[in-house]
């Protein structure tokens, strides 16, 4: 099997190395594609202004200035000699869960694999706290993970879906349950600006999360993180509201409308 490995905290990521561990258990045909600097946050961005420069780090290592979803286009259209059998991307370092799916580079790198057709895999180790001195449980993920995968191919994946995991914030012997889970929502509250100043006394901001502690529904990937449960959640990138198309297409529909109504 040959497996292609990206991720969206750069090349040098600790996680990226974990990954790298968790591959070699299940194939000696491991492909590094990653960014050159942290892509946290871009979610399926694509560099469409600038060129793109690839740096060949080693034989089947590369790292490119640009996005995840760069990084694996690049990788499967021009720097493998065949396409890989599977997508992994990660682990980064802190969660992906709820809304965090949208933004997330991680996941979207899993997501342009499975746009190629190839089973694609987001793996995430979460964080007690996102701060430079705290240390995430890379064991946790590097311990689990490698059974996990190889359970999840041995079944049959509907068209479409990429696999989102994500470690709880603990180490090994204190993980005791895997729970498939749903996309969670947190209280969009949670994210704001903090607005400063610099020495010449102009405003700038930095993007932020409060953390409020909320009590997650059961069964989304929230609560697993909450509960300290490995989460695995099948997610796709269908985002048509089905319940509205038939309420939509009550009101429209056929020939286009002409007259304004009072709203």
């Amino acid at each position: 099997m040959r497996i292609l490995l990206t991720n969206d905290d750069g090349i040098e990521a600790e996680g990226l190395e974990c990954l790298e561990r968790i591959a070699r258990t299940l194939s000696d045909d491991v492909w590094v594609c990653a960014p050159q600097t942290e892509q946290s946050g871009k979610g399926r961005g694509i560099t469409l202004t600038e060129p793109l420069r690839v740096n060949r780090v080693s034989e089947k290592r590369f790292a490119v200035t640009g996005t995840p979803t760069d990084c694996v286009v690049l990788a499967v259209n021009d720097l493998m000699p065949e396409r890989p059998d599977l997508v992994l991307s990660g682990v980064n370092r802190g969660h992906n869960v709820g809304e965090d799916c949208s933004y997330s580079g991680t996941v979207a790198g899993a997501l342009q694999g499975m746009a190629f057709g190839i089973r694609s895999i987001a793996l995430s180790q979460s964080l007690e706290r996102f701060h430079d001195e705290v240390r995430a449980h890379w064991e946790t993920a590097e311990a689990f993970a490698p059974a996990i995968i190889s359970r999840l191919l041995a079944q049959t994946w509907q068209a479409g879906v990429v696999m989102n995991l994500n470690f709880p914030s603990l180490p090994p012997t204190l993980v005791k349950e895997v729970e498939v889970t749903r996309q969670g929502f947190r209280d969009i509250g949670e994210m704001h600006a903090v607005k400063r100043s610099d020495l010449r006394g102009r405003d700038y901001y930095w993007m932020s999360f409060r953390g409020t502690k909320h009590d997650h529904p059961p069964g989304t990937d929230l609560r697993a993180m909450d509960e300290g449960k490995i989460s695995v959640t099948p997610l796709h990138i269908d985002l048509t509201h089905a319940p509205s198309l038939h309420d939509l297409r009550g009101v429209l529909g056929g020939a286009p409308p002409k007259t304004v109504l009072a709203v």
